[in-house]
């Protein structure tokens, strides 16, 4: 690299100490009546569009919230004339399908100049008959492709036994709520009201009810192969199922659903999750007003998000996740989490930590007693390992556990429910653990690759995080040294480490480093200087660090269009981590982030920088790019100003 180019060389720490405590005391105000954090968590044009798509299904149109809508998804589509997955990703061909055939439904004309550029780009990829499997049940829902264009799923799953090759329980929680409601759709076959009977023949290249070649291997493998003669085997056999059998199989769906409706905050907390509920339950002949429905219903536009002109829908709430980073930053940059402002903070998460339901995860673990945090505000059957450990690390480092023993009791129950969730490798899948039945990513309805929930280096990074802060699962053969040669086996060829969760090797890169300094690892050792010459050839001229979304295909590893605030802020804690206080690449990583524009607590960032699914669903954390930024800047003042230069966790 040329540092003869770079726009930014070296902080100016006064700069740094006024932004620092400008940033702070700007991030400390936007809590909640609560005491929480809860920023905006923006996806692609596929949620906005599958709302108004739900809209025409139930004929319960709301004209001005759809006009609102329809008004964003124009504002977002891309320069190729789709719509991508990220901000000025690729085009997208599910993402355009649906956004052109929600605009469509929102009254724009299919001859207006963007409708024209988007079925362009459609039809050239080779028409919606290539979308993934959920586009084509939504279109198979409005009557647009014959139910033969997507896999057979039959409602019959559900009274398959636990050994079965497939059983719900072997799937992701965020697969599970969104298949059961699925499979109620699958075997009644709805048909959607679309009281404006629009449709989207145009953007077919063979006539939709005659296209033979929908269902494809989704891997090339053998797998493959085998699931798809599975499926023609079904298609026929699947009529035939006994009345009775139809009937229990949809009681027990719904013997599923019902339980886990999770009041207004839905079903899974997730979108997808709660629009096939609300469909399920009206095709199943519930009344508007039946109590399931309506709750159903209000959890979905719980998470509609009004702006000015123009209105999303998010894809859930991310409260517990943002109130967690939120207070590590601000205590980084020199606020006491003891501090009694804090109280209604620590009361809140305290509230919302769950002791008292065992959800989905003890179908693998059993005897272990519950102890997590959801990701959402309430999401009980589903405790997230990630959220868990950033709020159990919170909490031990505000120093309340010395004061109160309510918060003591929290943090041992959390590290108690963490070790119970290690998976066999030593690393932690995020929900569940040992989800690891990968045939399954084989079958014709996994063509989005998300079916399953493994462990990952990101995760298992916070794991050894808190538990190292704690004193926890240490010794020979313990949870925390399982976990560490688990992270050392994952650590990619060229020195970084994948990011599942957050956008991508500089993400994952930096989880691992802070990790391994946390549980004492040697931070000279070649495979650490490895991952810190990795980092250092990814800084870029103006002295940030930046990664695509695209880096999640592997042809792309290296790609980047431009630095982010997020992304310098990983890089610089990781090579902070590594020892790497004092050189030059962390030192312009902070003038690069001094000199970045900011509005309030926040950088200027309109790039995705994490990730729901690879390849699949990206997601823009809006907390993302103020809490971030701010905890590396404190930490390079704290280090700066210490005698010791000892780095704490930094996730």
């Amino acid at each position: 690299m040329d540092d003869s180019s770079s726009i930014a060389t070296y902080p100016d720490l006064g700069r740094l100490d006024r932004t620092v405590e400008e940033v702070k005391a700007t991030l400390e105000s936007k809590r909640g009546v609560a005491g929480e954090w809860c920023y905006e968590l923006e996806a692609d044009a596929t949620i906005p569009a599958e709302y108004i798509l739900l809209e025409h299904f139930l004929d319960e149109i709301d004209q001005p919230l759809q006009e609102d809508l329809a008004r964003y998804l124009r504002r977002i589509q891309g320069k190729h004339g789709g719509w991508p997955l990220f901000h000025e990703g690729d085009f997208n061909i599910s993402a355009s399908v649906k956004a052109y055939y929600a605009l469509k439904l929102a009254g724009d004309d299919s001859d207006a100049p963007h409708m024209q550029r988007a079925r362009k780009a459609i039809l050239d990829f080779g028409g919606a008959a290539r979308a993934n499997v959920f586009t084509r049940i939504q279109l198979a829902l409005f009557g647009q492709v014959p139910w033969r264009a997507v896999p057979v799923m039959p409602v019959e799953i559900m009274l398959l036994p636990k050994w079965a090759p497939f059983h719900i329980d072997k799937v992701a929680y965020w697969s599970r709520t969104v298949i059961v409601p699925l499979l109620i759709l699958m075997a009644k076959k709805p048909q959607a009201r679309n009281p404006t009977r629009i449709g989207v023949s145009e953007l077919f290249v063979t006539p939709p009810f005659e296209e033979k070649r929908y269902l494809i291997n989704p891997t090339g493998s053998r797998w493959g192969d085998m699931f798809l003669l599975l499926d023609k085997i079904l298609r026929p056999v699947e009529p035939l199922f006994e009345r009775t059998r139809r009937h229990r199989s949809i009681q027990k769906a719904l013997d599923f659903i019902l339980p886990r409706l999770n009041g207004d905050d839905g079903l899974g907390a997730i979108y997808p999750a709660m629009a096939n509920a609300v469909m399920a339950f009206d095709t199943l002949g519930y009344a508007k007003d039946h109590p399931h429905r309506a709750i159903a219903m209000a959890a979905v536009r719980k998470l509609i998000t009004r702006k000015e002109g123009e209105t999303y829908c998010q894809p859930c709430l991310s409260p517990i996740w943002d109130t967690g980073l939120a207070l590590h930053a601000v205590m980084e940059a020199g606020s006491d989490g003891a501090d009694p402002k804090f109280d209604s903070t620590t009361e809140w998460l305290l509230e919302r930590q769950i002791l008292d339901l065992d959800g989905d995860w003890t179908n693998r673990r059993a005897g272990v007693r519950p102890g997590g945090w959801a990701f959402q505000y309430r999401n009980a059957h589903y405790p997230d390992v990630d959220d868990t450990a950033v709020v159990g690390m919170a909490l031990a480092r505000s120093r309340r556990a010395e004061t109160d023993p309510r918060v003591k009791q929290s943090i041992d129950r959390a590290a108690e429910w963490i070790i119970g969730m290690q998976s066999k490798n030593g690393g932690w899948g995020a929900f569940d653990a040992d989800n690891t039945h990968y045939y399954l990513n084989h079958i014709p309805f996994a063509d989005h690759g998300a079916l399953l929930d493994p462990p990952t280096v990101d995760v298992t990074a916070r794991c050894i995080g808190f538990l190292a802060q704690i004193g926890e699962g240490g010794g020979e053969g313990g949870a925390l040294r399982r976990a560490v040669d688990y992270l050392k086996r994952e650590q990619e060829p060229d020195g970084s480490w994948f990011g599942r969760w957050g956008t991508n090797y500089i993400y994952g890169t930096w989880s691992a480093l802070t990790a391994l300094n946390a549980a004492g690892e040697d931070m000279e050792a070649p495979h650490i200087r490895k991952a810190v010459d990795w980092m250092l050839a990814r800084q870029r001229p103006d002295g940030g660090w930046g990664e695509d979304g695209a880096t999640y295909w592997k042809d792309r590893k290296a790609e980047a269009k431009a630095s982010t605030p997020s992304q310098t802020a990983w890089a610089v804690m990781g090579l902070m981590a590594a020892g790497e206080v004092d050189s030059p690449a962390v030192r312009r990583g902070i003038a690069f982030l001094e000199q970045a524009p900011r509005q309030g607590e926040k950088w200027e960032e309109p790039w995705y920088t994490a990730v729901g699914f690879p390849r699949v669903f990206y997601l823009r954390y809006h907390g993302y790019s103020a809490y971030f930024p701010l905890w590396a800047m404190a930490r390079y003042r704290n280090l700066q100003r210490s005698n010791e230069r000892k780095v704490a966790w930094g996730m």
